[in-house]
């Protein structure tokens, strides 16, 4: 079992992806916002290096000189929307949005880590369970010289470092692969979640559906470093669904203004469908008025001006994430015609395999575990999940070994 695994390169999980867009240390907030928006991309790579428009004489200089050149984090619209939800931003955004990308960069924690394309998957597993939630692969195009032509040609487009592209090897990647290796691990996969001991019942990410919707943004936060989402709950402590940086990160930057001064549900409704209810258009305008906050009301204006939706989301079957997701919802339905902010449930004694599927299906991390009433129980992660496969293989390779030391 373990032989396979470890026989398994990284690389061999990353065919066919294509290669990190970056942003360098000079973008500013407006840049990650602008860059995202004109990409189909969720997400955006840091780097601690800069990327810029080199003459020919200096794109041979510019190859040396980022051969120190790493991933230090990624951004996304839910970070940007965060950002600008905090009040000091919200009564400018204009001048928030010029502020550098590194305030959008969290200072603590090992969330990104480079791997070299011929690592095991096993080697991948171990640093997902150390805490790292981002791993940055190499990809092979060719020879040394190849590469460095190619780079030269290309340093305007913001995908080369090292002398290389890199890619994202995804929690998602690497679990789609253990269940498509099911058969080696059957004994574990088939067992209900209640009895691995994966299901995290303590400082669960959730707010009550009448709490201001900014409520939920410190543990958003959070949420976006770990890949989950933040539960809506009502009185009785059942799920009544969610917020999600996946869904955030199909909307429009005014849905900040819509954070700041709806409740929870109602900030539920007003992203559901990617199509906000007018009454609540008109209600985030009237509570932006009351607190003075006019650069944000002008914001939704203009937005409002541009479009024929105010402050939307996008409600494409294509988006990578923002599936949607206020009802719960459980195993067999599609996720491509439910609302936005509904949650993605299984119970405590569903099998590990059926909620790696359910979560594999909906293109999420995560899967909310419930009681038969609906009470949400707790979450269960991609982590986890590996948690189970890291410690079978140890076990295997335990049993080998005991078998083959003398008596």
């Amino acid at each position: 079992m373990a032989a396979s695994l470890l026989a398994r390169e990284v690389s061999d999980l990353c065919l066919g992806k294509p290669a990190l867009r970056s942003l360098s240390v000079s973008a500013t907030v407006g840049d990650a916002l602008t860059t995202l928006k004109r990409s189909r991309d969720n997400y955006i790579s840091f780097w601690n290096c800069n990327h810029g428009h080199f003459s020919e004489v200096d794109k041979v200089d510019a190859v040396a000189a980022f051969d120190d050149c790493r991933c230090v984090g990624k951004v996304c619209v839910a970070d940007i929307i965060g950002f600008l939800c905090k009040e000091e931003n919200l009564s400018n955004p204009g001048i928030a949005l010029q502020a550098p990308v590194s305030v959008l960069i969290p200072k603590t924690g090992d969330f990104v880590r480079h791997l070299e394309s011929n690592a095991s998957l096993v080697e991948a597993m171990d640093f997902i369970l150390e805490g790292v939630q981002n791993i940055v692969i190499p990809m092979e195009i060719g020879g040394k010289n190849s590469r460095k032509k190619l780079l030269q040609n290309n340093l305007s487009k913001s995908t080369f470092h090292n002398g290389r592209q890199y890619c994202w090897l995804t929690q998602e990647d690497m679990v789609r692969y253990l269940v498509n290796s099911i058969s080696l691990f059957s004994s574990a996969a088939v067992n209900p979640i209640n009895s691995l001991d994966i299901i995290n019942v303590q400082d669960i990410p959730a707010v009550h559906y009448d709490d201001p919707a900014s409520s939920a943004f410190p543990l958003l936060a959070k949420c976006l470093e770990m890949q989950t989402s933040v539960a809506v709950i009502d009185g009785d402590g059942k799920l009544m669904g969610e917020i999600s940086p996946y869904t955030l990160n199909s909307c429009d930057e005014d849905v900040a203004a819509a954070i700041a001064t709806l409740s929870a549900g109602e900030l539920m409704a007003y992203i559901d469908f990617g199509r906000p209810p007018e009454d609540l258009i008109q209600l985030v305008k009237e509570r932006l008025q009351e607190r003075k906050l006019v650069k944000a009301l002008e914001l939704m204006e203009d937005d409002s001006g541009n479009s024929s939706v105010s402050s939307s989301c996008s409600s494409s079957s294509d988006d990578e994430f923002g599936v949607g997701r206020s009802i719960v919802k459980s195993v067999g339905y599609s996720a491509r015609s439910v609302k936005r902010s509904e949650a993605i449930v299984c119970h405590p004694w569903s099998s590990l395999v059926a909620v790696m599927i359910q979560a594999l299906a909906h293109r999420i991390n995560y899967v909310w575990v419930v009681e038969e009433d609906r009470t949400l129980f707790g979450i269960v992660t991609f982590a986890g999940m590996m948690k189970i496969f890291r410690e079978t293989i140890e076990d295997h390779d335990l049993g080998k070994a005991l078998k083959k030391s003398p008596t």
